[in-house]
């Protein structure tokens, strides 16, 4: 990991209150599927965990955000030809196994499972993308997940776009099979993957402060009663080992 004043190469929103921003950093070179990076905006002293969404070269990363206070705000007013303060790659990210899988997407959950699907098709599996949204306004990389060859299933929940209802309902009004999944979104819904899988991964959200171990900040339980680091033992935990 290391810390590097990464060159915006473009920022532009993708959807409702959503950008992508891609970067120019030697991070890239270290980074896999389901990490992220510690991101500081100028003139905001805490540093923002955001999950890396694609790692299209050696020195390049691509960053999906949402506006959801006036750091990343700030973050979205920034242009091609400045600079970003980057601390990464941190994190346990998913693991790429021998097979086939089903990745199961929320919101700003979606994006780290972009180059985990890329990974996977790559290493020849099929990938299915079961991706959920509040409204077809929200949508995001559903078409970057079809580009990349995944069968890709949407819900909304308000009925405006594929599925009415969660991915759980997009999984089973699709009569979909696949049983190893890897999922990424808010609680609710990894209780709910949770609770209908136990082959696979999920990656958890948790507010940050080091991002890498050191300050405790970010523990939850494990089924022993045992502490795990999000930031560092995770994000990525085998479905079942973290208290939801």
């Amino acid at each position: 990991m290391k810390t590097e004043q990464a060159v915006i190469l473009e920022n532009v929103n993708i959807a409702k209150d959503t950008w992508k921003m891609t970067l120019q950093t030697s991070i890239a070179k270290e980074a896999s599927c389901g990490q992220f990076v510690q991101v500081q905006v100028p003139g905001f002293y805490l540093r923002r965990p955001i999950s890396i969404c694609r790692i299209p070269a050696d020195d390049r990363i691509v960053l999906v955000y949402k506006t959801v206070g006036d750091g990343t705000l700030k973050m979205s007013e920034m242009k091609a030809g400045e600079t970003l303060d980057l601390f990464g790659p941190l994190g346990t990210g998913f693991p790429v196994e021998d097979r086939d899988v089903m990745v199961i997407g929320g919101g700003v959950g979606v994006p780290p499972l972009l180059e985990t699907a890329a990974r996977y098709i790559a290493d020849g599996h099929h990938v299915t993308a079961v991706l959920g949204f509040n409204d077809a306004q929200s949508v995001i990389l559903a078409d970057e997940f079809r580009k990349l060859g995944c069968d890709v299933y949407t819900a909304a929940m308000d009925g405006s776009c594929g599925t009415r209802g969660t991915v759980i309902d997009a999984i089973r009004e699709n009569s979909i099979t696949e049983t190893f999944v890897l999922s990424c979104g808010p609680l609710p819904m990894l209780k709910a993957v949770s609770e209908n899988y136990s082959d696979g991964y999920i990656s958890l959200e948790s507010r940050m402060a080091c991002g890498m171990g050191a300050c405790m900040g970010c523990v939850v339980k494990d089924q022993e009663g045992g502490s795990l680091r999000v930031c560092k033992d995770g994000p990525v935990f085998a479905i079942g080992k973290a208290v939801l």
